[in-house]
């Protein structure tokens, strides 16, 4: 039975639903929308991630598989050491000469385009030599294997210097130390299994590593193409500066409208089309190509990064080159340094994995510093070192603690880099440490000739505690700052 009092008007406000202004609901539509693209964006660079690391991780057990016996096969078809040291020159300097120049494009907006392309000639120009070996009986052409050889190292080079900017394209900055440390386990892991599985592949068939590096090409280029998040820096930069210019009035700097009014005429010369020499359009090219390396010559975070790495890499391959030298003149064969390289990659890899979990419970500056000292004592040790064994466990022992330096470096390098300039400095930063790889075999050498086995280790000690000084004066100074402004020393 109803009730025969009048309804109040408070009572009929209360039953009607509030209603939203159009402001309101287009508020909620335009915030359920950037949470669903948000999501979206988060499973891509996830799926992305996992994506890379197959790419990254297939390239290197290939290359590895494929680049332990290609001095084997060269010295087995009855080509001389010293063609086989041309041919690993040759293409070594090739890498070092194309990264930074390739990187131009790759910053520009063409950085998937160049390692997909990259993946696929580089596993045209192996599969082309594994043809050669399984068709051609006895000794195929050598000018055949040298052009393959240095199509795949210019296509590698191309990859890399591309692959540079990927990583700071697809994590968020407090991912990088994963991302990093996913990357370096999976070179470490190819450093273990790649030799032994080119080896085995090597006695089956001599074409069948180059086969495996093939289809580890074409497995990249699959990878690489299957990424979905947009690796071109530019555009993002493009439409970062748009954003910047629409919070202003007539979306203009106003240091341009300052310095158009400045002018008798207060025209824009970007207005007007605008004619450039030749010098001028070599001046520019130029410009761009060397813009990593004033980045890099600018920034102190990227100097330490540089210093760092160069060092430790030379480093690395002179006491390696003792340590052959040395194995050798005591009579050991090729076995015992498979030993070192065998402990030193699963060292390696479990450095790697370790290092995303520590570089969360440790101070930066304290683990860097930490690890450039611990490598003093490793170095000096190895004067000592006399057997295999102990070999790998003095390798063993740097591969483990150096990927935390690594990783907080590279990670520190890549946050504090302009998304523009990434393949730029990221090529600037690996020339110089594969030049000092590359040189340092030949000064390893020269001492152990004319002074000794121990000298080389002992020199490498005094160099890595210049090297901490460095570390431990500058790190805390630069590790916690970046590049200020994007484009800085472009």
């Amino acid at each position: 039975m109803g009730s025969s009092l009048p309804e109040t008007g408070a009572s009929r406000v209360e039953a009607v639903p509030p209603v939203q202004s159009d402001d309101t609901a287009h508020a909620e539509r335009t915030t359920h929308a950037e949470r669903t693209t948000h999501a979206e964006r988060t499973e891509h660079a996830t799926r992305d991630i996992r994506l890379f690391w197959c790419a990254n991780a297939a390239d290197s057990l290939g290359s590895q598989a494929s680049g332990v016996v290609l001095p084997l096969m060269l010295l087995g078809l009855g080509y001389s050491p010293a063609v086989v040291g041309l041919v690993a020159g040759v293409s070594t300097a090739t890498g070092l000469v194309l990264g930074p120049l390739v990187a131009v494009p790759a910053d520009r907006g063409a950085r998937k385009r160049v390692m997909f392309w990259s993946a696929v000639v580089s596993a045209l120009a192996m599969g082309s030599v594994a043809v050669a070996l399984a068709v051609v009986e006895g000794r195929p052409p050598l000018l055949h294997l040298l052009a393959a050889v240095l199509v795949e190292r210019t296509a590698t080079a191309c990859y890399e210097a591309a692959a540079r900017g990927t990583v700071a394209l697809i994590s968020t900055p407090g991912n990088l130390p994963r991302v990093v440390a996913g990357l370096e386990a999976g070179d470490r892991g190819a450093l273990v299994a790649g030799p032994a599985l080119g080896g085995m592949l090597y006695q089956a068939s001599r074409a069948l590593p180059f086969v495996l590096d093939a289809v580890s090409y074409v497995v990249t280029a699959v990878c690489v193409r299957a990424m979905r998040s947009d690796l071109r820096a530019d555009l993002r930069a493009d439409r970062t500066d748009r954003a910047d210019g629409a919070d202003r009035p007539d979306g203009v700097d106003p240091a341009d409208r300052a310095d158009r009014a400045d002018r008798p005429d207060g025209a824009d010369p970007a207005a007007r089309p605008a004619r450039r020499s030749v010098r001028g359009t070599w001046s520019a090219l130029a410009a761009e190509a060397t813009a990593g390396f004033r980045l890099v010559r600018s920034t102190p975070l990227l100097r330490l990064v540089l210093v760092w790495t160069t060092t430790v890499n030379g480093v690395l391959a002179a006491l390696y080159y003792d340590a052959v030298f040395t194995l050798q003149e005591s009579g050991h064969g090729g076995t015992p340094m498979g030993l070192v390289l065998a402990l030193s990659g699963a060292a390696g890899l479990a450095g790697s994995l370790a290092a995303p979990r520590l570089v969360r419970g440790l101070s930066p500056v304290r683990a860097v510093v930490a690890v450039s000292w611990l490598m003093v004592p490793l170095a000096a040790a190895l004067a000592t070192a006399g057997g295999p064994w102990t070999y790998g466990a003095l390798f063993g022992g740097f591969c483990l603690i150096m990927p935390l330096a690594t990783v907080i470096l590279q990670a520190r390098a890549i946050q504090g880099t302009p998304p523009e300039l990434q393949a730029r400095a990221g090529s600037v930063l690996a020339t110089a440490a594969g030049g000092a790889a590359a040189m340092a075999p030949a000064l390893s050498g020269l001492l152990t000739a004319h002074a000794g086995a121990a000298v080389p280790a002992l020199a490498c000690a005094g160099v890595l505690v210049l090297l901490a000084l460095h570390t431990t004066f500058g790190a805390t100074r630069v590790l916690t700052t970046g590049v200020p402004e994007r484009g800085r020393g472009a």
